[in-house]
């Protein structure tokens, strides 16, 4: 195997969520940082990387990996132990489920490029920016908190007693509520499996203010 490279911006979620991955494979990588507040991930240097210009992008096995999910994907099946995913169909089907609840339908609508479109083309403030993100991470973590709760599934973790994939879309998620004052407390499962997760240093030292970037 050749030489991991991570293209990654400290406070990204998508970071975030190949960080913790990456760590709970046991993966060493070199770390390679691009401020998008200074819209460096636009450059021609980044592009010529990840054409999309949005982070994570993976460079590993002689590819360049892109969106952070099938990065994860593609290191399960890469490095399968320890597992992200659980061993039958079902539980499979759930965790994947819970995950793209955050990566599919909470991120797309919040992540930077969507506030800083909202600020250039509607005049948006920072005030109007994290109504928006309240309102939209509100709409799905509110019915995942009862999904979760209410489910004999939800261990530990989202499932069961080991951390997997939706663990990590979790982790990453709540981490970027706190930037726009929404607190843990307003779902009790989500709080608690959250904080499970910060008690393992794969998790831990994936957080934004772990990285050589944090500013």
């Amino acid at each position: 195997m050749t030489a991991i490279r991570l293209h990654s911006y400290f406070r990204s979620s998508t970071s975030v969520r190949v960080r913790v991955a990456l760590r709970m494979k046991g993966l060493d990588y070199s770390y390679v940082a691009w401020n998008l507040r200074r819209r460096e991930h636009l450059s021609d240097s980044y592009l010529s990387v990840n054409p999309q210009g949005v982070v994570p992008a993976l460079e590993m096995d002689g590819l360049i990996l892109t969106q952070s999910v099938p990065i994860i994907e593609y290191l399960e099946e890469r490095f399968p132990d320890p597992p992200l995913l659980p061993a039958d169909l079902p539980g499979r089907a759930r965790v994947r489920g819970l995950a793209a609840m955050i990566a599919c339908e909470v991120h797309p609508l919040n992540n930077l490029r969507v506030l800083t479109y909202l600020n250039d083309r509607f005049a948006a403030d920072e005030a109007v920016q994290a109504e928006w993100f309240r309102h939209w991470t509100c709409a799905t973590l509110d019915p995942l908190e009862k999904m979760l709760a209410g489910s004999s599934r939800t261990g530990t973790f989202c499932h069961g007693e080991t951390p997997g994939l939706a663990d990590i879309c979790l982790f990453a998620q709540m981490l970027n509520n706190r930037r726009f004052g929404l607190e843990e407390e307003r779902w009790p499962t989500l709080g608690r499996i959250h904080r499970a997760c910060l008690e393992i240093p794969a998790f831990a030292l994936a957080a934004p203010e772990q990285q050589p970037d944090a500013v």
